[in-house]
């Protein structure tokens, strides 16, 4: 009989007994009733004895079973008990056949220092639905990221790119399974790794304390030897059958026992021993342990030496010209080489710095041209190592006669003169300066994404799923911003590079941040494994907790960290750095703080002219707009409010006229402030029949703009908010915003900044509402104001499109406004660059489509409300539809940015019309302080090459 069945039947014949109890109740005494009772207890106490033992071991097997997978689990731990993050390869158990090893004592506690991960990037299985693709796949995607990948790119040949690289990793083609070191004494075993025998181990004070980690399923001498040779260990251990541990020091023989002591069989090899309890199978991973060079601070000749000669390779990207014209000024020697790539897409700072090439006489400034010579790099993307490889490339053929390559951005700045450059790599010629990790090598690996395939297309990197790197090498990486020797570098750029070179290249073509790791990889497995300095002569501004906010999503499947600005009050920080061997920082931003780029050029050349006597010496000119850029796509609220704005400032000379050209925007600065936007734009004179107005009117002009401030605080709130703010393009690193023109349009994802007092007395809740042009309420936000967090932004759930008109924020402290804001959002007159449709007008300017959240107002705000002329009974007119375009859209548009942006000033940018008569007391732009066509001394490269 069943176990089930017969717990049926006790159970049965138990409600029997009861149910006989309650007959009897009344004809019986007491005294018999309990007997009877007591007589039932008695025949069944057996069941109940049977079952409750059942239930207890079944509990206990469950927790045991629960308890030991768990421990299987664990990724990794240190002798010393300290976290760390290895790898774990899983399976279900042991090997096939095998009777599963009663694990001791020691081995089911787990120490409270330790930390036990489970693998956070496995792929999971996943298989592609080919219907959704319009091509036939060469393999069966099966991957979960690859999946996602294919899912999510838009162009037919991204996706097919993803599909054929991920084919290629399923069927193990895609990466070489090993290579070889042609370090001299770091060349690593061949074949099998030599045994030193059998050692007794120790669970407090382990004999290889560098590293562990548990194979549960493939564990073997050559498989953990060649883990801890690519993690740069000399020796590696296999113990209990499943667990590897990597050491530095050599065992002592003392702890050598006999070899039949290591008696388990390894899980992933059966033939083989893999040590056992406390005993561990010791071997060579045939690597010496790694000594980074030490840099000379001096001569070591008794002659002079001939002075280095640098090429200084500039990848640059953004609209920061005028940075990168100061940068190299300062930078700039005769006898150095100076070679710029500008990111592909970014038309305005090509042609600048074309311009900057042009006046060089020395033909020493050379800018990446023509095809496969420029390529458009995305943050992390492998499409930078290629350009660097590249540019590597055309300088080594532009000049022979430099010693040292060292890259730089426009957001790099020196701290140490030229001349003291010079003389330390005079000192140091041959030696190549990179930085390392510094950090455990596969815990660099993991959190570096260098397990996974990346594929780059549609300006992303897309994420496929796992890999595993190349047996063989030692894995290194750090910063990608280096200094080489040109020896290393023309062994990079080989025509025809020896099988070392060739393997990690392809590694590193599908791989995360490549420029991080490529490099010194390289050094540490090549004859110049003995160049490796352990410096990138850099100083890097790093706030992780602003710096590391997964802010590159847009871009890619992966979250990185990216240093934040230096900014005045870094200064002695700077300066600390005196006698260490830096020589450059990073990053500067004028816009963001541009006194501490003028206080480093003075603490650096204190015998240059006195900057503070020049005119515009605290200016500063940021272009946000060029007509003659084809990429990248122009914002479409940028071209609408600025045209607009155009159409005003000619509405000054008594003139409404379409006839207008937008031909710049720029974001002006001064004493670190921004100041406002000028506008350069021209009209088309022909287009007005009066001989008069075409002798009078300036055909092209600059204004400079201002926004009008749309904040106020109530007198008890004024003190304790320092700033309120909503706009676009809000980057939290830097905890600013970026869109300095502040326009919004229907389709603005719209943040809300803010920064209160140190005096505001906190913990305080703060409530944010959002009120829409029509009195409803859009959204309400909370704010939990701590010590810490006075400052923050908010990102409100809005519908959209967003309703056309003028919106109101207020700040709810209690039942009191603490402080309002009003911003407007605009019509756009374009649309993908493009005048606007009407049937696209309908979709975008008749604010939010289908059915509308409702947000439960608080009764308390309601009358707050009213107070401050919002009724919330208002209904809304759903038939209106805004369908205008052509000059009706435009004079709608004008009348929003008319009351929001103020005309302060004009200046006539065309030098002929101010040679004629002039009605209209004007400026020319050149003699004013503030237009963008004044003499800018920093960014003056006119007479760099005479020097």
């Amino acid at each position: 009989m069943s176990l089930k069945k017969t717990v049926w039947k006790f159970w049965a014949e138990w409600n029997v007994c009861k149910e006989s109890r309650g007959r009897e109740k009344m004809a019986t005494t007491k005294g018999q009733l309990e007997g009877r009772f007591t007589s039932c207890l008695r025949k069944y106490r057996i069941f109940f004895v049977v079952v409750g033992t059942i239930l207890c071991v079944q509990l206990y097997l469950a927790y045991s079973f629960f308890k030991l997978d768990n421990q299987n689990d664990a990724s990794i731990r240190t002798s010393s008990g300290e976290i760390g993050s290895a790898r774990l390869e899983r399976s279900d158990g042991f090997l096939q056949g095998s009777r599963q090893l009663k694990l001791p004592p020691d081995k089911h506690v787990i120490s409270n220092k330790v930390q036990i991960h489970s693998p956070q990037n496995r792929t999971i299985k996943v298989k592609l639905d080919k219907k959704l693709l319009n091509f036939t796949p060469v393999c069966d995607v099966i991957g979960r990221e690859a999946v996602s990948a294919v899912t999510r790119a838009r162009s037919e040949f991204c996706k097919e790119l993803i599909v054929n690289v991920s084919c290629l990793s399923q069927q193990g083609k895609l990466y070489p399974e090993r290579l070889y070191s042609s370090c001299p004494h770091s060349t690593g075993f061949i074949g099998k790794p030599k045994n030193l025998g059998c050692f007794k181990d120790d669970k407090t004070q382990r004999i290889l304390s560098g590293y562990y980690a548990v194979f549960k399923t493939n564990n073997s001498p050559e498989h953990c030897a060649f883990m801890c040779l690519q993690s740069g260990y000399r020796f590696a251990g296999t113990e209990y059958s499943t667990e590897c541990f990597c050491g530095m020091e050599e065992p002592s023989q003392v702890k050598r026992v006999p070899d039949s002591s290591c008696n388990m069989k390894c899980s992933g090899d059966p033939k083989q021993s893999c040590g056992g309890y406390l005993t561990t199978n010791i071997y060579r991973t045939g690597i010496r342990r790694f000594k980074a060079q030490e840099a000379r601070n001096s001569s070591l000749k008794t002659g002079k030496e001939k002075p280095a000669r640098i090429a200084f390779l500039l990848t640059v990207n953004g609209r920061a010209s005028r940075q990168v014209k100061r940068l190299i000024n300062v930078l700039y020697d005769p006898s150095h080489f100076y070679y710029i790539h500008v990111d592909a897409r970014q038309d305005y700072m090509y042609r600048e710095m074309l311009k900057v090439e042009k006046i060089c006489r020395r033909k020493n400034i050379k800018v990446a041209k023509g095809a496969g010579l420029r390529y458009a790099s995305i943050w992390g993307g492998a499409s930078l190592l290629t350009t660097l490889l590249s540019s590597a490339k055309q300088m080594l053929q532009y000049s022979q006669h430099w010693d040292f390559l060292v890259n730089l951005s426009e957001s790099d700045f020196p701290i140490k003169s030229n001349a003291q450059l010079i003389d330390f790599l005079t000192w140091n010629k041959g030696l190549n300066f990179v930085k390392s990790h510094g950090r455990e090598v596969q815990r660099f690996i993991t959190k570096q994404g260098l397990d996974k395939t990346f594929v780059e297309c549609e300006a992303r990197m897309w994420r496929l799923g796992d890999r595993k790197l190349p047996k063989g090498i030692q894995i290194d990486g750090g910063s990608d911003w280096v200094a080489l020797s040109r020896d290393f570098v023309e062994y990079l750029s080989s025509p025809e590079p020896n099988e070392l070179v060739t393997g990690l290249l392809k590694i590193f073509q599908y791989t995360l941040l490549p420029a991080e790791s490529f490099f010194h990889t390289v050094l540490r497995n090549s004859k110049f494994c003995d160049t490796y300095v352990d410096n990138n002569l850099h100083v890097t501004n790093w706030k992780r907790k602003l710096g590391c906010k997964c802010q590159y999503k847009a871009v890619v499947d992966w979250c990185g960290c990216s240093p934040n600005d230096f900014k005045l009050e870094d200064l002695s920080r700077i300066r600390n750095t005196a006698e260490r061997n830096l020589f450059f920082a990073r990053k500067f931003e004028p816009v963001i703080d541009q006194r501490i780029i003028d206080r480093l050029e003075d603490w650096l050349y204190p015998d240059r002219e006195n900057r503070t006597k020049m005119k515009g010496h605290d200016m500063y000119w940021q272009n946000l707009y060029h007509h003659a850029d084809l990429s990248p796509m122009t914002d479409d609220t940028v071209l609408t409010i600025g045209n607009s704005l155009g159409r005003l400032i000619f509405t000054r000379f008594g003139f409404n006229t379409g006839h207008i050209r937008l031909l710049e925007i720029t974001a002006y600065f001064v004493k670190n402030k921004f100041r406002g936007i000028l506008i350069l734009v021209e009209v088309d004179i022909k287009t007005f029949e009066s001989s008069t107005y075409q002798n009078d009117l300036p055909d092209r002009v600059e204004a400079l703009i201002t926004l009008q401030r749309n904040f106020t605080a109530s007198k008890m709130w004024s003190s304790r908010i320092k700033s309120l703010a909503i706009n676009t393009d809000y980057d939290q690193k830097e905890q600013t915003f970026r869109n300095f023109l502040g326009g919004i349009d229907p389709m603005s994802n719209l943040i809300l900044a803010y920064e209160f007092d140190a005096s505001l007395v906190t913990p305080r809740n703060l409530s944010v509402l959002w009120i829409d042009p029509n009195g409803a309420l859009a959204d309400v936000n909370n704010l939990q104001l701590e010590e810490m967090t006075l400052m923050g932004s908010v990102k409100p759930q809005l519908d959209e499109p967003l309703s056309i008109g003028k919106w109101r924020v207020f700040l709810i402290a209690d039942t009191l406004i603490a402080g309002n804001l009003s911003f407007v959002v605009t019509p756009l007159a374009f649309w993908k660059n493009r005048q606007m449709s009407m049937k696209k007008a309908r979709d975008i300017h008749n604010g939010p489509s289908g059915i509308r959240r409702t947000r439960e107002i608080d009764p308390k705000w309601i009358s707050i409300l009213r107070k401050a002329g919002i009724n919330q009974e208002q209904t809304l007119d759903g038939t209106i539809i805004e369908d205008r375009t052509g000059p009706e859209l435009n004079a709608w548009i004008d009348e929003f940015v008319g009351q929001y942006y103020t005309i302060e000033n004009i200046c006539i940018a065309n030098e002929m019309h101010s040679k004629k008569r002039n009605d209209h007391d004007l400026h020319e732009c050149s003699q004013t302080n503030w237009s963008s066509l004044s003499f800018d001394p920093k960014a003056d490269v006119h007479n760099l090459c005479e020097i």
